[in-house]
């Protein structure tokens, strides 16, 4: 983890696939995608390049909602976020934020991160 917060882990699979695998993950858990947004294919359609980038949303209200209820400010970090990109590299990075760091900037008590500390755990499913 930087000290931004943001942990990043590679993904072997291109930006698609990755997503494709997150999704399938996330449903297999029983995880509710809410929104997939793709930057780059928005910014195609204004006639602007960038490499593939995508921000999977996604969460579950009986997680999530005890959090915000004991740390409302949460709500703007909630639901989870993931963001897949191709990096300078060509190779595609996933980044997400750190359960740890999410805990400090609003103070959420202990007994409650891990109703998101599994984003980790699934990140790591859908690279492996």
């Amino acid at each position: 983890m930087s000290d931004n917060g943001l942990i990043q882990v590679s993904s072997p699979y291109a930006v698609e696939e990755t997503v494709k695998r997150l999704q399938s993950v996330l449903a297999q858990r029983g995880v509710q995608v809410f929104a997939l947004i793709d930057h780059s294919g928005e910014a195609e359609k204004v006639g602007l390049k960038m490499p593939p980038t995508k921000v999977l949303i996604f969460g579950n209200p009986k997680g999530g909602t005890p959090l915000m209820l004991a740390a409302p400010s949460l709500a703007i970090d909630l639901p989870l976020k993931v963001l897949i990109a191709e990096g300078e590299n060509g190779k595609t990075q996933v980044t997400y934020n750190s359960p740890e760091y999410l805990q400090q900037r609003h103070g959420v008590p202990e007994n409650l991160i891990k109703n998101i500390a599994v984003v980790g755990a699934l990140v790591a499913k859908a690279v492996e």
